[in-house]
This record gives structure tokens, C-alpha cells and sequence, in this order.
């Protein structure tokens, strides 16, 4: 599918188109204010309704574009994010819109911030079944996660997820409505809930966008064109022989490497990446070596990397074999399909342009670890995403201010 098509553009896609479009909708806005025709409110609400369905073009058009430029970005997983909410907002201004022009007893001021000022706020109620949906099937996978694989911490991730979601639903669902006071403290309770509303949003449409990212790249197949294909490497088990996560990972490189030679007759060279662990017999990169070679694969065509400790490192020194051997190769990883998207993360991060493949795991196995790729996601780009939510957390606290003193 062309729409899926990686690394096929060399320059970084922008959102100057929007900020433009922005620009020019506060003019208008701005404008119809000055005029005041008798039917501002509802112009004004319509060129909201407007700039939010560019908003949506632009944002997905972006998406489109960066998946091109590089998939592996935090950016990918914002633009498919807050395009969602985007449309969400199209949809209810053009509702408010419509009200407004069949009913002038809507067309007030009050209607058009509110309309705006509860974005957010209904936003997130409106998605509350299908998050709960998603909580009940994450719930459920997690059990089974549990009951096969242990009861370690880690395994609890899901469940911690979808408990931290649905506390956060009824917290908006009973503390929304439960203010009284004089109209300051009416104020500071709405400031409250809004500000909560925009970081409850925040973390809601990065979690659909990383769903969207992680979906598109574990599910791409590289071209066949590589001369090196890293294997990522995970635990191996007692006897010091791959897990099978581990083996699926090997498996998924070894197929693709062999149908590259059948359709192109060019031979890749698989990169065991991966050290020894304190409570390993030998390093995963041996393991996974070893492996290859019970599959027929000639040693020649195996280097070793076994210094790395972390996905992070695994890319690193992995580059630094390859630039040793051939600085202009075309590169592929083979990882789990939860791990793909923050791995291909890393190799960009050492201006690898390296495309992932991954390999299926276990129905139970793949939510808990999604989840965990996504708190990682999220811990490792802590100073953009604090100016995002910083934004919008001002946004919505002026926007409450301003409704309290029309």
C-alpha cells in the first residue's frame, strides 16, 4: 500500500500549513467579533467547525507524510492522536453550529466558548465505552497473561492501565457535577476538571496514536533489498537456548532473508544482537547463532554483537559492525511486533534508517507488552510532551476564565 510506504522522503514534514490555517481562522474570528453581525456566534462557531475539519486534513496528511519521512517518531503517534480528537471537534462545533442557526436563543457568546471550553470534557465522556471496552479486553488478557507467565509485577501493567482510565472516567462523571459555592469557587472547581479533562485528553490520544504507529509497523514488510538484518535479543531460557519469544524473532528474520534471496537472489547477513545476562549461561547472541546455524544458515553469514545490554545499545554497536563493513548498506531489525515502533525509535536515534519487521507472540502477551512500550514511549520524550500538555493545560484554564467573566 503506497499510504505505507518508509523512508521515502528525505525531508522532515512540518505543520506550517496549520499554523497558517490557525492564523487565518483567529483573523476571522477576530473579524466577525468587530462586526458583530446578528449572526456572529454562529459564524464564529462555524469557522471553529471549519478550521477543525482542516485540522484534520492537515494532521492526517502529515501523519501520511511522516510515515514517509521516518515512522519510528513521536511525532507519528501525535498527529494520528489529535487528529481523532480533531474530527471529534469538528463534529461537535458543526452540532453547536447547527443549533445556534436554528434556535437564536443559542446565539451567545456563552455558547460558542463552551462549545469549545467542553471539548475535552466530552470528548473523553463520548469515548467512555470504548474505553471501557479496551480496559475490560485488556483486563482480560492480563489474567491470562498472569496465570501463564507468573505473577511478577511487570504483568500487572495492564491491569494498572486500565484501572488509572476508568478511575479517571469517574472521576469526570461525579466530580464534573458535584460544584456549589460562590461563582469564584464555582470557577476553580471547573479550572480543576478542565485541566484535568486536557491531560486525561493528552494521554488518551497519544495511546490511540501509538496504537495506530505500533499497528502500521509491525505490520509492514521491509523491502527486499537489505544486507543486514538485526535480530533483537530478549531472555533465553535455563539451558541457555532462545525463548520463544526470542526464537519467533529469529524465525521472522530468517523467512524474510530467505525470501530476498528468492525473489532478488541477494544474500543478507544477520547481526545477533544481544550480551550476557548475570543469570545467563551465554549471551543471547550466541544463542540466537547457534540457532541459525541448526537452520542451515552458514556461520559466515552470522556476526555477533554481544556487548549490548538495552534495545538502545543493541542498535548502537550494532551500527558500529555495520559501518565497519559497509557504511552504505540497507539495513532491516527483526523484534517482537510490540517492540518495533520503539526500536526503530533507538535506530533513528543513531540516524540508522533501519525498517522493522515483527514477529507474532501470544494472543495474552502482546497487550501487557504494548502497554509497556507505551509508558516507554512516554518516559523518554518527558520535555516535549510537558510543553504540549503545558499548552493545552493554559489554553484550557484562560478559556475557563474568560467563560466566568463574559
Amino acid at each position: 500500500m503506497k499510504f505505507i510506504e518508509f523512508d521515502t522522503r528525505d525531508k522532515k514534514p512540518k505543520l506550517y500549513s496549520l499554523l497558517a490555517v490557525t492564523l487565518a481562522a483567529a483573523a476571522a474570528i477576530a473579524a466577525i467579533a468587530l462586526i458583530n453581525p446578528p449572526e456572529a456566534a454562529g459564524l464564529i462557531c462555524l469557522t471553529i467547525a471549519l478550521y477543525c475539519l482542516a485540522a484534520v486534513a492537515d494532521l492526517l496528511y502529515t501523519f501520511r507524510e511522516q510515515i514517509r519521512y521516518n515512522p519510528y517518531s513521536y511525532n507519528t503517534i501525535f498527529y494520528f492522536g489529535f487528529a481523532v480528537f480533531a474530527f471529534f471537534a469538528f463534529v461537535s462545533q458543526t452540532f453547536t453550529t447547527v443549533r445556534i442557526f436554528g434556535n437564536s436563543g443559542y446565539a451567545t457568546a456563552s455558547t460558542v466558548i463552551n462549545a469549545v471550553l467542553f471539548s475535552a470534557r466530552n470528548y473523553i465522556i463520548i469515548s467512555a465505552p470504548f474505553l471501557f471496552v479496551f480496559c475490560a479486553g485488556l483486563c482480560v488478557s492480563n489474567f491470562s497473561l498472569l496465570r501463564h507467565e507468573g505473577k511478577k509485577p511487570v504483568n500487572l501493567l495492564g491491569i494498572v492501565l486500565s484501572l488509572l482510565i476508568i478511575a479517571g472516567e469517574v472521576f469526570i462523571l461525579t466530580y464534573d457535577f458535584a460544584a456549589s459555592g460562590s461563582q469564584t469557587e464555582v470557577m476553580l472547581h471547573d479550572i480543576k476538571v478542565n485541566v484535568f479533562c486536557a491531560v486525561f485528553l493528552y494521554f488518551e490520544c497519544m495511546l490511540i496514536g501509538t496504537i495506530a504507529a505500533d499497528a502500521i509497523v509491525a505490520k509492514h514488510e521491509p523491502e527486499k533489498n537489505k544486507d543486514y538484518v538485526i535480530v533483537l535479543g530478549c531472555g533465553l531460557k535455563k539451558d541457555g537456548s532462545p525463548t520463544p519469544i526470542l526464537k519467533g524473532r529469529v524465525d521472522r528474520a530468517l523467512a524474510f532473508v530467505k525470501e530476498q534471496e528468492e525473489q532478488t537472489g541477494k544474500k543478507a547477513i544477520f547481526i545477533t544482537s544481544g550480551g550476557k545476562g548475570t543469570d545467563e549461561r551465554n549471551s543471547e547472541s550466541r544463542a540466537m547463532k547457534n540457532y541459525l546455524l541448526e537452520q542451515g544458515v552458514p556461520e559466515d553469514r552470522i556476526i555477533e554483537e554481544d556487548r549490548s545490554r538495552t534495545t538502545y545499545e543493541n542498535m548502537k554497536y550494532s551500527k558500529e559492525i555495520i559501518l565497519r563493513e559497509d557504511p552504505q548498506a540497507k539495513i532491516a531489525f527483526a523484534t517482537t511486533n510490540f517492540h518495533v515502533f520503539r526500536s526503530g525509535l533507538f535506530a533513528r536515534r543513531f540516524k540508522m534508517r533501519a525498517v522493522g519487521m515483527g514477529a507474532e507472540t501470544k494472543w495474552y502477551f502482546w497487550p501487557n507488552a504494548a502497554v509497556r512500550e507505551f509508558a516507554g514511549l512516554i518516559i523518554n520524550h518527558v520535555g516535549k510532551q510537558l510543553i504540549i500538555l503545558g499548552s493545552m493545560i493554559a489554553f484550557y484554564t484562560a478559556l475557563t476564565v474568560i467563560a466566568y467573566n463574559l
